[in-house]
């Protein structure tokens, strides 16, 4: 029954592991979807290839910094138990690569692909796993500092911090350091609005995220004897929230429409094991309607050029998240109870400060010793035909 069970954990992180790498398909498709067609290509490659870049970054360094496992055995150790330990090195490793795909849509069509290479691997490999650590490893004893002072620990069960709100912050932190695309603003104030290329790609690609999400956050239990038929509802209902709330929110905006669930499911994370269905709905609506009101700030008023809307989307509805955990997660509130509300904003707030300091501090590195972004005549050709040679559909059919 033991080598059955090993089985069959494995095999249920593995499948968990799957959806989450189907969900980088998503990430690709939305952005695509919502750069100009000039930059379509770039938003392929960039995240298939930022993927590989963070799978040797979080192997060789990452996934030893937040779990202090080293792979540098013989094969026979590492399979034994069913190699569940490897399949749940791929699960989380699905989970740390979306730190980079979170960033490259904030800063899509004008950052050079090499510098963001190496960004990714700072970021995989260093940054995020410090937090990672903390919360999910219980590392330099910061969980059992905030549950004495709060009485509970900092709960994230599928990383609403952990993983969107740090990714978020972080790519704010590139935002900020790469500047606008050029001609978004003039010296006025005035606004060039560049409207997204493809509907019907935006919204594959916030489909495929959908779906691939109840692998987020179902799998994250790990292992099947803890498998909660809970957190798929929760996600259902932020997702339904979210939607509907961005909706209305939004005037019917497919822009908004299409991101309304990924907020609600961004911000359902944390708690979905926790709460009542009915506070997942509630928590979804709210993050489906900080999206809208953000964006629309960050846009047009703010004057940040964050392309996908990655801050408000990961950054602003993933720490939302955190704390509504310890709102609706509270008994009094319908909830399962075992959360602190001040453990939940002690938690948020440290990994937006790791995230904020790791995001400055990697990117303002990489800028001192090499260009962020391309040069004016590279922009404006676009990424695709200066980075990879081709464009997304040719000017003409071949006509032999």
């Amino acid at each position: 029954m033991e080598q059955l069970k090993s089985g069959a954990d494995a095999l249920f992180i593995l499948l968990g592991a799957i959806m989450v790498l189907a969900m980088h398909a998503g990430f690709a498709f939305l952005e695509l979807g919502t750069v100009r067609r000039k930059n379509q290509v770039n938003a392929l490659v960039k995240i298939l290839v930022d993927f590989s870049v963070s799978t040797l970054a979080y192997f060789f360094v990452g996934y030893s910094v937040a779990y202090g496992v080293s792979f540098f055995v013989g094969a026979e150790t590492l399979a034994q138990k069913s190699g569940f330990e490897l399949v749940k090195f791929f699960f989380l490793l699905t989970f740390a690569a979306a730190i980079p795909a979170i960033v490259s849509g904030g800063i899509a069509e004008r950052s050079r692909f090499g510098a963001q290479l190496f960004a990714t691997a700072v970021l995989v490999g260093l940054i995020y796993p410090f937090f990672e650590g903390i919360v999910w490893n219980q590392k330099f004893g910061v969980q059992a500092l905030i549950k004495g002072a709060f009485g509970e620990e900092f709960h994230d069960f599928a990383g609403s911090v952990v993983v969107h709100a740090v990714g978020g912050w972080i790519g704010l932190m590139a935002v900020m350091q790469i500047g606008p695309r050029r001609g978004r603003y003039n010296k006025e104030g005035a606004i060039a609005a560049h409207p997204p290329s493809s509907i019907p790609f935006l919204a594959l690609g916030a489909w495929v995220l959908s779906v691939g999400w109840f692998g987020f956050n179902v799998m994250s239990a790990q292992t099947i004897d803890k498998i909660s038929g809970l957190v798929a509802i929760n996600s259902l209902m932020a997702m339904a929230g979210g939607t509907l709330a961005a909706a209305l929110i939004g005037k019917n905006d497919p822009g908004f429409v299409h991101n309304g669930p990924l907020a609600g499911l961004v911000a359902v994370c944390a708690g979905s094991d926790v709460m009542h269905p009915i506070g997942a709905l509630l928590v979804g609506g709210v993050a489906g309607t900080l999206f809208v009101v953000m964006f629309t700030l960050t846009q047009n008023r703010w004057k940040i050029d964050d392309v996908l809307g990655v801050w408000p989307l990961h950054g602003l509805c993933g720490a939302w998240g955190g704390i509504a955990a310890g709102i609706f997660g509270a008994k009094a509130l319908g909830g399962m109870g075992g959360v602190s509300f001040m453990a939940q904003l002690a938690g948020t707030t440290l990994g937006i400060v790791v995230a904020v300091i790791g995001g400055w501090a990697t990117y303002a590195l990489i800028k001192a010793f090499m260009p962020l972004r391309l040069d004016p005549e590279e922009e404006f050709n676009g990424a695709d035909l200066t980075i990879h040679k081709i464009t997304a559909t040719p000017d003409r059919e071949a006509s032999w």
